[in-house]
């Protein structure tokens, strides 16, 4: 990258190059880098092909490239995801937020709309990007984000602070549940749902996130089992719980909650139609 660079002429050469490395959106990823570094949104890059770049942006780009082609994620590359509309700063210590956890964040939106003063309970909260996304849209709630992680949690408290008013959102460290004894009017929870056999499969990228937030088990259902035997301790009255599933799971979370004593008051398809949230209530 010592010629005479142009934002085009950069963008095509790292397409290529990404492309051979086998990164599958080589395009979209060339894009996003470069507009991340330029701090211009990626129609800048296509209105300005002809910018030449400075040396020391090239020097920033060429390691951001390196990263790429290593199969780092974007997101820790760059530091930040957007979720439900907001910016979330993220990590190698947390999973990186997903679109299809969005459909989990509009279940709880929906049945949590006209409640006052209520209490959310965010298990596994990684980034907080679950917790902080419901509270963005429910005035009248509060919530706790838990994780078993202390740098997942320092993420969260970040992406709270700069995102939510204050004493909107708390955190605490904690296997699956909060210490304290507590009642809530909704738990969340994206728990780790990969299967031991599919953690072998699972893309290189996927593979440098946490396998905390990843690995459910051998039959990935541990950590549903362990909500649906406990959440109803945590729960009020009428109360519910949310949660997101991997492809082909939505029944077996649900007959987990039914011999736990829940009823499954919704299965919810994400925006391919795959059933991604399972919603139980307690009577």
């Amino acid at each position: 990258m010592t010629q005479a660079w142009t934002i085009g002429s950069l963008l095509q050469w790292t397409k290529q190059y990404f492309r051979d490395k086998g990164v599958e959106n080589p395009r979209l990823d060339a894009d996003v880098l470069l507009s991340s570094l330029l701090g211009k949104d990626r129609v800048y890059l296509y209105v300005h092909f002809d910018q030449p770049m400075e040396q020391e942006e090239l020097a920033s780009f060429r390691e951001m490239v390196r990263r790429r082609a290593a199969r780092e994620p974007v997101a820790y590359i760059i530091g930040h995801r957007e979720f439900m509309g907001l910016d979330f700063r993220v990590s190698p210590a947390v999973l990186i937020p997903r679109p299809d956890t969005e459909v989990l964040v509009e279940a709880a939106i929906e049945r949590l709309a006209a409640i006052r003063d209520g209490l959310i309970l965010d298990v596994g909260t990684g980034s907080g990007a679950i917790l902080i996304g419901t509270l963005s849209r429910v005035a009248g709630c509060r919530g706790l984000g838990v994780d078993v992680s202390p740098t997942a949690l320092a993420v969260a408290r970040e992406n709270a602070t700069r995102l939510l008013a204050p004493g909107r959102a708390d955190f605490a460290q904690a296997d699956l549940f909060p210490v304290e004894p507590m009642l809530f009017d909704a738990i969340l929870s994206n728990p780790p749902y990969v299967t031991s056999a599919e953690m072998v499969e699972l893309a290189p990228e996927v593979r440098r996130e946490p396998e905390l937030a990843l690995h459910g088990g051998a039959d990935g259902l541990t950590f549903y089992r362990r909500l649906t035997e406990g959440g109803g301790r945590h729960l009020k009255p009428g109360g519910f719980m949310a949660l997101e599933v991997g492809a082909g799971q939505a029944a077996a979370v649900a007959d987990l909650g039914r011999a736990a004593g829940w009823r499954t008051e919704a299965v919810i398809p994400d925006y391919a139609g795959i059933e991604r949230v399972v919603v139980l209530r307690r009577e």
